[in-house]
């Protein structure tokens, strides 16, 4: 919404492609921030703004069933609650999010008492006397992800578990709060929350993917008590730590459509199913594909304000593009001689930008490469059998001239060619 709202403030509408019955993402399932900020009066104010700006376009309950074109020349079709629509637009942005994981370990969906850290938010926002009334509490962190499944580091499930325990010890300051970690990732000025944290007597654990904490009930007369074993490495023991209640650091996952999105606009994903950006200094919101753009928790799991300041980078390289008339490409790009076409098709095979398909030609069915879309990679080159398909200033004679006119030999000839006087 604010990559939305940036655009439309520069005079280019906006079509706004949201899968649910009502805009927010996951930050409808965010109540505060370790900083403090109201997440959930930005929202309103972000969705009110997007819903008066009249350049911008919603299309709430939405399914992308097909994208076609390239840089400037998009073509999405979108069934949605206004029906079936084909948009036609010179740039796309990538922004779908990502999903909390769901564990299945430490009793989960087994005993109510066990929750995520965004169900905790949730029940602290609301008050839940129960929660506050709790005489202890056990939070997990790493649940989901850095193990041989997801081996990646969630980035904000550190900052979610001081936050909820601060404001958990700001409403009963007699509770005992146990934060059982591997690394605390409290990364930049969140370090001074995790002092606090500590300040207040919450206790950090650390335990080791080969010995991970274990939780069960206990029955103790006619209560059943929640228990979580875990070595100490300080004191050398093995811990068991009664709880009221248990709250899991849950994993941020791929959104469940990230892989057909990815089809759809054929991007590119990192091998831990996000998607991947061309270059991760040089152009951090693109991606190889020219007019396709990325911001927010599709990209990695980020903090709130990263995703704002990506989404304002994403925008601006809009901008950029849609501020000029023409789009150049570039002069070394492949082109097909159709008299030695042979139409087998292991150029388009190899082509990794999708620049390259058969067109009909009076000469029968040819290869064509479109120059927007072609990288300069010469890829194709070495594929084709025929040799029908060159890359523009780098042909067989070219290349070849350039490897004689650097040869010994050439420089052995041009010497004797001086000494006799031959120009």
């Amino acid at each position: 919404m604010t990559c939305s709202l940036s655009i439309a403030g520069q005079g280019h509408d906006v079509y706004l492609i949201e899968k649910d019955d009502e805009l927010g993402g996951a930050a409808k399932k965010l109540h505060y921030t370790l900083e403090g900020l109201d997440v959930q009066a930005y929202l309103r104010d972000l969705i009110r703004k997007v819903y008066r700006h009249p350049l911008v376009h919603v299309y709430k309950n939405a399914v992308i069933t097909n994208v076609s074109g390239y840089v400037g020349n998009f073509i999405t079709t979108v069934n949605s609650e206004r029906g079936t629509a084909e948009i036609k637009h010179g740039a796309a942005v990538i922004a779908i999010g990502a999903d909390e994981y769901k564990p299945s370990e430490y009793l989960y969906a087994k005993d109510k008492r066990v929750m995520t850290q965004l169900e905790l938010e949730d029940q602290i926002a609301k008050g839940e006397e129960e929660i506050f009334n709790a005489r202890s509490m056990v939070m997990i962190q790493c649940v989901g992800c850095r193990n041989q499944d997801r081996n990646y580091c969630s980035r904000v499930c550190c900052s979610h578990a001081i936050k909820n325990a601060l404001k958990l010890k700001e409403k009963n300051q007699e509770m005992e709060i146990y934060i059982l970690f591997r690394d605390m990732r409290t990364y930049g000025f969140r370090e001074d929350f995790y002092r606090e944290a500590a300040d207040r007597h919450v206790r950090f654990i650390r335990w080791e993917t080969d010995d991970p904490p274990r939780v069960e009930t206990v029955k103790e007369g006619r209560k059943e008590i929640l228990r979580t074993t875990v070595p100490d490495p300080v004191l050398g023991k093995r811990l068991e730590i009664d709880a009221d209640f248990i709250a899991l650091s849950a994993a941020l996952i791929p959104s469940a459509a990230t892989k057909e999105v990815s089809g759809l606009f054929k991007t590119t994903m990192s091998p831990d199913e996000f998607f991947q950006e061309a270059h991760v200094k040089l152009r951090p919101v693109d991606f190889g594909a020219e007019g396709i753009y990325l911001c927010g928790t599709a990209h990695y799991p980020k903090f709130i304000s990263e995703s704002i300041s990506q989404a304002y980078g994403a925008a601006g390289r809009v901008l950029t593009l849609l501020s000029n008339n023409t789009v150049v490409a570039s002069g070394s790009v492949c082109e097909v001689d159709e008299e030695r076409c042979i139409s087998c098709g292991a150029c388009i095979l190899a082509c990794t930008y999708n620049a390259i398909e058969f067109n009909d030609t009076p000469k029968g069915r040819k290869a064509y490469v479109n120059s927007v879309l072609c990288k300069g990679d010469g890829l194709c080159n070495t594929k084709c059998p025929t040799g029908a398909i060159q890359l523009k200033h780098y042909t067989d004679e070219e290349l070849l001239s350039q490897i004689i006119a650097a040869s010994p030999l050439a420089e052995l000839t041009d010497q004797m060619h001086a000494a006799a006087g031959i120009a």
